[in-house]
C-alpha cells in the first residue's frame, strides 16, 4: 500500500499525472464531440419522424370533413402544430406546413395523374 502512495505521490509531485490527464482529454474530446453529434442526430430523426406520423394521423382525420382544401390543410397545420406543442416540441409554421403537405401528398386525397397520354 505504501508503494501505490508513493508512486501516486511521486506522480503528482512531477507534474505527470497532469501532463497525463491533459492527454487523455485531448484523445477523448473528439471521440465525445461524435457521440454528441450523434446524438443530436438521432434526436432530430425521432421528432422529423414523430411530426410525419402525426401530420398522417391529422390529414387522414380530416379526409370525409365537407370542407375546402386550404380549410383542411389549416385546421391540419393547426392540430400538427398544438400536438407538437403539447409533447413540447415548438416547430416553425414552415416546417408544419411541410409536413402537412407531405402527409397530404401521401394521403389518398391526391389523385394519380398520368401525364403520359396512350396513344
Amino acid at each position: 500500500m505504501k508503494v501505490i502512495n508513493d508512486v501516486v505521490e511521486w506522480l503528482v509531485q512531477t507534474g505527470l499525472l497532469s501532463v497525463l490527464a491533459i492527454f487523455l482529454l485531448k484523445q477523448l474530446k473528439p471521440v465525445l464531440d461524435n457521440k454528441a453529434q450523434h446524438s443530436s442526430t438521432e434526436q432530430s430523426k425521432a421528432l422529423w419522424t414523430l411530426l410525419e406520423q402525426v401530420a398522417d394521423m391529422t390529414v387522414t382525420s380530416l379526409v370525409s370533413q365537407d370542407k375546402s382544401g386550404r380549410e383542411k390543410f389549416d385546421e391540419a397545420s393547426m392540430i400538427v402544430n398544438d400536438a407538437m406543442k403539447k409533447q413540447g416540441y415548438k416547430l416553425d409554421s414552415q416546417v408544419i406546413h411541410t409536413a402537412v403537405q407531405a402527409a397530404y401528398e401521401k394521403s389518398d386525397l391526391t389523385p394519380t395523374v398520368n401525364t403520359k397520354e396512350d396513344k
